[in-house]
């Protein structure tokens, strides 16, 4: 386990010290928390990001509920893209 130094400065400091006084945690683990909520949230923005892309290049449909309803009355299941080579079908 690595063990690291961090300078905080005054302001810094308090801030740390309100939050381990009202969350009862330590500073520690409420840095290792921050951290991790952090990286989530890159994770997140980046997945958002991709999504985004995808979506403009691809042009999306939207479907009124009664065609949904006729497709499942037709077919026996709702339309959408049919699943990938190799994957459990619908």
């Amino acid at each position: 386990m690595a063990v690291i130094s961090i300078r905080f400065n005054k302001e810094e400091e308090n801030i740390l010290e309100f939050l381990s006084a009202q969350l009862e945690k330590d500073k520690s683990s409420l840095i290792k928390y921050s951290l991790r909520e952090l990286y989530e949230d890159l994770i997140d923005n980046k997945k958002i990001e991709e999504y985004e892309i995808r979506e403009k290049q691809e042009k999306q449909r939207f479907l009124k509920s009664e065609e949904i309803i006729k497709e499942i009355q037709d077919t026996g299941s709702a339309p959408g893209p049919s699943p990938a080579p190799g994957s459990p079908g619908r």
